[in-house]
This record gives C-alpha cells, structure tokens and sequence, in this order.
C-alpha cells in the first residue's frame, strides 16, 4: 500500500528528491491553444558542477535525458530529453531560439551549477525578458542548511544572511523564488509554469535550487506529477476600447500600422493581412515584427525607424493615426522621439499587455493581436472605412522606388570581386525560399537586414534587437534547428537555417558550434569578416570618437590601432571546433559556397572576407535619427561637429502625450 501525503490525507506518495520530483512534474506540463497541444518544457539544457552533479544532473539520468534514451522508469512518454551546452549564457539563447520557434508555445530549461555558472546565465535572461520569451532557469543555489559557513562560491553578505549570487537574477526574471525546502517546490513550480505560459507576462522565470535541497527526499502527492495543460489565452478587446479604435480608425487620412512581434506570436499574420486587404492601411515592421506581411504584398512597407526604409519613415513622419500591433515602441522604432513628426499625430495601440498598450499616451487596445484584429475588422466591417486611394497609390509608389535601391545594393558587377556585405546578402537573397531562416542580433547587419531583406515567410526573419546581444546568433540557431526538427517528418527535411555573423560576434560566443557538431545539426554559419566592429565604429566615426577602439588591427607607433590587421584565422578556427568550412573570395566563390552550403547535411560554414562598400554600392544610409549623447564640450573638430549634428537632431524629439 502506498503511502500518503501529510498535506493531502488519502492521496498516495511517491518518494523522490527534489530534482527528481521537478524534472518528472516538467515533463507532464503542456500548453493549449486553438486546440494543439505541446509539452512546455521539452527538453533541458545543462552543464554541470558541484551545484547541481548530483541533483537536476542525477535527476537527468533518472529521467531518461538522452535524446535517444528510453525514458528510464518514467517511461518514453514523460522523459525529459538532455542537450549539453558549452556556455551558459549560451544555453540561454539557444533556448530562446527554440521559444520563439515554437511560438512561445514550448519552451526550454537551462541548469547550471552554483556561483559563475549561475550569474553567466543573467544576460541571456535579461534578453528572454526584454524580448518576451520563455525559459526555465534552474540555478544552483548554496547550501539551504548552512552546514558550514560560507561554503565554496558564497557570495558573503554582512546585513544579509540569506542573498546569493543568484540574486543577480531577480531584476531579469519575470518570477523568482528560492527552493529552501522540498514542498516549497509544489507552489512554486504551478508559478513558474503559470508565467511562462501567460502571453502577456512570459520571460525568463528562475528556481534557484540549493544544492542540498536538490538531493533531500520528500514524500510527494501524486497529484503533482498529473499531466497538466496551461491554456494560452487569446483575450478579445473591450467593447469600449474597441470602439474607441474604431472612431480613430474611421477619422484617420493617412494611418500607418507597425506591426510588431506579438503579431507574430498571436500567429495573426493572416488576420492582419484580411485587415489591410480591407482597410489598404500601410504596414510598416520593426525588427521583431518583420515578416508580419510578404514583402511582396502591397502593404508591407518595410522596416520601420532608425533601421528602416525611406518609405516607412516618411509615411511615419506624416501619419495622423499610427496603430501598434504587439511592440513594445523602442527607440529605434520612435527614432529616439523624433519620427512622428505630424503635430497631429495620435496613437492606437493594439497590445496584449496594458503596460505596452498605454504607450505614446495611445488609446489602448488590450487583446490578443489576432482576436483584436479580427474584432476591429469585424467592427470597421459594415462601415465602409478605407484609405484614400492617392494615399495607396502614393505609398505603393514609393516601396517600388525603395526596391530600385535594394536592387542597386546587391548588385554585383563584377563577379571576380571581393564582396561587400550588403552583395552578400543579395547572393543569400538570390538563393533563399520562404523555407530559409536567419538569424542575426547585432552590429551592422541588422540594419542591412532591416531596410533590405525580402522576407518571404512569417518566421524567416529571426533577428534578436530587444537586446541587441552579440553572441546570440550560433545558439539561437541551434534551438532554432531543434525546434523545427521536433516537426521534420521522414517526408520533410529540416528547414535551412543560417547564422549570419561577423568577427567581432563570432569571437564572443562560437563555443556552440562544439554541441551544433554533437548533434549533427545542419547548421549553415555565415562568418563576415571585416576585421572589427563595423556597426560601433561607424557610429564611433558619426559622434565624434573616431573609430578609436573598433579595429581590429596592431597597435601603432603612437599606441593606436591602426597598423595591418590581425592575424586571427575564424575560419581555422571554425573548423578546429567541427565545422567543414566554406572558403569565397569572390563573389563567383560566394555564390557557389553558399549553394554548397545550403544543401549540406551536416554543420557547414561559409567564410568570407568583406569589401568595404563605396557611397553608391553600400547600403541606404539611416532614414531617420537614433539618440547617442554626444560630448558637450571637447577639443577635437570631430567631436564638435557631432555635438552641433546632436543638437540640431535632438530639437525635434517631442513628448506625444
């Protein structure tokens, strides 16, 4: 006869510690919606040490953890599959990858050990957070029982007895809680899974786990390991707000939507296709929103803001009625404030979160994108609303003179050329389907990206700028890759997946390429070598600090860095880890490689060393302002010009209230 629970009398037991207990109650939660259901947490990455070994790592093994394995006593149903990472920060972003893949749908967890490998994980939670994503963080934590004090990796606090460095992750967690005793696990883990699972509060949700705690038995109530389905809700809009939105719609002569990521993860693109087919409202994107439309339909716009198109931003700049689908507003999106520039202007938001809703003193729409969308349609409906035809006509006009430049930017005349990046990205576009996925996160490419990529799917443009984290891109990738291999049938092979980098990101984080190898996932890495930080040292050049520290060059006579280049070989490098690499000097080798490369079975890189573009080749200079303060007061003519360019830009950033 099985034992009962103390707290739930006549509800049998089953003894476990408490890592056991959470990594088998993970594998029984799933998501709902629209009827497809998914396990939560699908699988967790680790990478062990004495805080967490013998616990969520002996746990593991209990559990089945290999992705082959039986599933132990468990059973195959309720395994919870292993993958192990390099870097914990990078364990962090390839689950991102795989969440947004999934359409926050599934997520993954990531266990480290106690003390650096607990804090390594703060950045990328802070990018899971700001970017509205799920991942389960599951640090170790020290002792609970203080047998001895302080014990290795404690962070000793004098006021505070009861602070670890895990603490650091409290401001990047959307909830945070210390298991200091095993039933203490039960109300916190229905927490946990209750926030990744809510659209409008998901992120990175921490259970620092003592190690101690992690191998202490409890009798725990079988309850707790019953399957459990989280229901993703689609919340329609109020009634009042609705037709609040539908008054401002109605008055609008030149209205202009900005379609953001929730568009995404409502998966209302076709919604929001039925509205602008309706309305012919002009759809802009931001970095996270771009693929909401074709960009061959006859709404989308483009990218929108400091890395937008000419045609985005000047209708933004005369709008009266900009609506926000699902963003989150940023400075690169308001161009630091300046953009709307009509004195007319207001804003209607359509946001499943109040806080984001009520942004730029807008009328609130709170509701799910795509139940918003489909009541605002409905509601505009039987009212004959849509725009000006002079406005379409005008809109269109300009989008078909914005790709006469895209074309000029990838134009490669001579193919026994050296490419610049911009021809790079023409040559990918060239060879690229709507199966094709990107991912890139920062420097220069993403404003190439922003203003020149033809998205040709709802989830082939994956670019990380919430954070903007170099580093994120090769794992990113790979969770990317597991993701839609969790869908790849014997009849379906796995989607092409790049990873679009240049030295500076690829010398911060390439440690995954070790576990993309391990996993023999077909991951296709870009390596773009221009020898230093492209995007920082233009902005370097534009704010007066000259480019000084962005090179990647010997040092000078003087102490500068301007002498050759470094020596450093990426693509040795890339291949010491696993990778059969690609080499292309020209753009005829480019060309070649990259076909090579997409069609290759296993990991492969392309490497290629990058021309840098002249005034006329390169790429669309920035349409619109982004605010970084300039020196007020200094000595040298570089410095004062750019503050007096700062002034005169910064006189125009208005307060829409």
């Amino acid at each position: 006869m099985s034992p009962t629970s103390p707290a739930n009398p006549g509800c049998p037991t089953r003894r476990l510690t408490t890592a056991q207990a959470l990594v088998a109650f993970l594998a029984r939660q799933y998501t709902e919606r629209d009827g497809r259901r998914q396990r939560l947490i699908s699988a967790t990455w680790g990478i062990f040490g004495h805080g967490n070994v013998a616990g969520i790592g002996q746990a593991l093994v209990e559990a089945g953890g290999g992705r082959s394995g039986s599933g132990g006593a468990n059973g195959a149903a309720h395994r919870m599959p292993y993958l192990q990472g390099r870097n914990e920060q990078a364990m962090v972003h390839a689950a991102v990858g795989y969440a947004r893949q999934s359409g926050r749908l599934s997520a993954h967890a990531v266990t480290t050990s106690i003390g650096p490998g607990a804090t390594n994980l703060v950045t990328g939670a802070a990018l899971a957070t700001i970017n509205r994503l799920p991942v389960l963080l599951l640090p170790g934590d020290t002792f609970a029982t203080r047998p001895a004090d302080p014990v290795l990796q404690q962070l000793e606090v004098e006021y505070a007895g009861d602070v670890s460095v895990n603490d650091c992750l409290r401001p990047v967690s959307r909830y945070f809680d210390r298991i200091t005793r095993p039933e203490a696990l039960i109300p916190a883990a229905l927490q946990a899974m209750r926030v990744l699972a809510d659209p409008a509060g998901t992120g990175a949700v921490t259970l620092a786990l003592p190690q101690d705690v992690q191998a202490e038995a409890y009798d725990w109530p079988e309850e707790f390991f019953a399957e459990r389905d989280w229901h993703v809700r689609r919340p329609a809009p109020d009634t009042h707000e609705l037709e609040a939105a539908v008054r401002a719609v109605r008055s609008a002569r030149r209205p202009l939507i900005v379609a953001g990521g929730g568009i995404r993860y409502s998966a209302a693109e076709e919604t929001l296709a039925a509205f602008t087919a309706a309305t012919r409202i002009p759809v802009a994107s931001t970095q996270a929103g771009k693929g909401a439309l074709r960009h061959d339909h006859p709404a989308d716009v483009g990218g929108i803001g400091h890395t937008g198109t000419a045609t985005a931003d000047e209708l933004a700049r005369t709008a009266d009625l900009v609506i926000g689908i699902g963003t989150r507003f940023s400075d690169f999106t308001t161009a630091s404030g300046t953009l709307f520039a009509n004195p007319a202007v207001r804003f209607l938001h359509l946001n499943i979160t109040g806080f984001d809703a009520h942004k730029l003193a807008a009328l609130p729409l709170v509701a799910d994108a795509r139940a918003g969308l489909e009541a605002l349609t409905a509601a505009l409906a039987g009212r004959g609303y849509r725009v000006d035809p002079a406005y379409e006509t005008a809109y269109t006009g300009a989008k078909e003179a914005w790709e006469e430049r895209v074309e000029a930017s990838f134009a490669t005349p001579d193919p026994t050329a050296r490419p610049t990046q911009t021809q790079v990205l023409g040559l990918l576009d060239a060879l690229a389907t709507e199966d094709d996925i990107l991912i890139n996160a920062a420097g220069s490419l993403p404003g190439d990206l922003h203003k020149l990529w033809r998205t040709r799917s709802r989830d082939q443009y994956h670019v990380e700028y919430g954070y903007s984290c170099m580093g994120y891109e090769i794992p990113a990738a790979i969770g990317v890759l597991l993701a839609d291999g969790a869908r790849t049938g014997p009849d379906r092979p796995r989607r092409p997946v790049w990873a679009l980098v240049g030295d500076g990101t690829y010398l911060m984080n390439p440690t995954e390429i070790v576990t993309a190898v391990q996993e023999n996932l077909p991951l296709k890495l870009l390596i773009l070598q221009n020898h230093g930080y492209a995007s920082i040292g233009g902005l370097s050049e534009s704010v007066g600090a000259e480019g000084f520290g962005t090179a990647y060059r010997h040092r000078d006579a003087d102490g500068g860095f301007t002498g050759p280049p470094l020596p450093v070989d990426l693509a040795a490098n890339a291949a010491s880890l696993g990778l059969r690499v690609l080499h292309a000097t020209t753009v005829d080798d480019l060309r070649t490689a990259l076909s090579e490369a997409r069609d290759a079975g296993g990991p492969t890189c392309v490497y290629v060393e990058t021309e840098t573009p002249d005034t006329v080749s390169g790429p669309p200079p920035a349409q619109a302002w982004w605010d970084v303060p300039v020196a007020e007061t200094a000595s040298r003519p570089a410095a004062v010009k750019a503050r007096e360019e700062y002034d005169r830009q910064v006189a125009a950033r208005r307060r829409h209230l």
